[in-house]
């Protein structure tokens, strides 16, 4: 049996981001499209960005959809945390996503993990 690798998924936290940076919808969307330039994707439609939730949830959610998948986010105002995805079918550099993110939130910690996502068994697609 032969597992096709189907894309990349990373995941990350950032912890008490820049306040100001984080409740700002201009912010977010100047870094959702330096993200999606410094990684190489092509944007499907300009993202959403939308404020929403209630208490201890309240926030900006940020949803843009890729040729190859997708970025999202949400934006904690009560912890000044953020929690990113993003996943794409084609390559991308981690690195890259860190540096954007420290450029545009200034967080004083980020956890990060980035897992190759799999597709079905290969043989099973053809058989």
């Amino acid at each position: 049996m032969v597992w096709q690798q189907w894309g990349k998924h990373s995941i990350v936290n950032l912890f008490n981001c820049c306040p100001k940076a984080i409740r700002s919808p201009n912010t977010i969307r100047l870094f959702n499209d330096c993200l999606v330039k410094k990684i190489d994707m092509v944007a499907y439609g300009p993202p959403q960005i939308v404020h929403f939730g209630s208490g201890n949830k309240a926030g900006y959610t940020l949803v843009q959809l890729i040729e190859t998948s997708n970025i999202m986010g949400h934006f904690v105002e009560e912890t000044n945390d953020a929690y990113l995805d993003i996943f794409s079918c084609k390559e991308y550099c981690p690195k890259t996503v860190e540096e954007v993110v420290r450029e545009y939130f200034k967080p004083e910690a980020i956890q990060m993990t980035t897992i190759k996502r799999k597709a079905g068994p290969y043989d099973s697609l053809f058989n």
